[in-house]
């Protein structure tokens, strides 16, 4: 079974920086992608980052272009967002997911708080 779990969240100030880390502890797979949603109350999960197994390949949400960077260890099981010149509109929960080959839905973490201050 797949268990993510993710730290890394906090207060920081407009300008400022965080990275978010994710790891898995649970059942250990290989060839998935991994990635990145937030979510504010009231509103959809949206899309932040993905990235394949290699890291070759990398996705982001129109906004975070440029700003934030998605990377993995694949020895550590764990996906990272380095998320940089952070915005009060980036605060949300920060959800992590595991995405495994031929599964019809995306394993999640519980994400974790992130609040940019203006």
């Amino acid at each position: 079974q797949v268990q993510l779990r993710e730290s890394g969240g906090g207060l920081v100030q407009a300008g400022g920086s965080l990275r978010l880390s994710c790891s898995n502890s649970g059942r250990t797979f290989s060839n998935y992608d991994m990635g990145w949603y937030r979510q504010v109350p009231g509103e959809e999960r949206k899309f932040v980052a993905r990235i394949n197994w290699s890291g070759l390949n990398t996705y982001y949400g129109d906004s975070m272009m440029g700003r934030f960077t998605v990377s993995r260890e694949n020895a550590e099981n764990t996906v990272y967002l380095q998320m940089n010149s952070l915005r009060p509109d980036d605060t949300a929960v920060y959800y992590c997911f595991l995405d495994l080959p031929g599964s019809s839905t995306l394993y999640w973490g519980q994400g974790t708080q992130v609040t940019v201050s203006s």
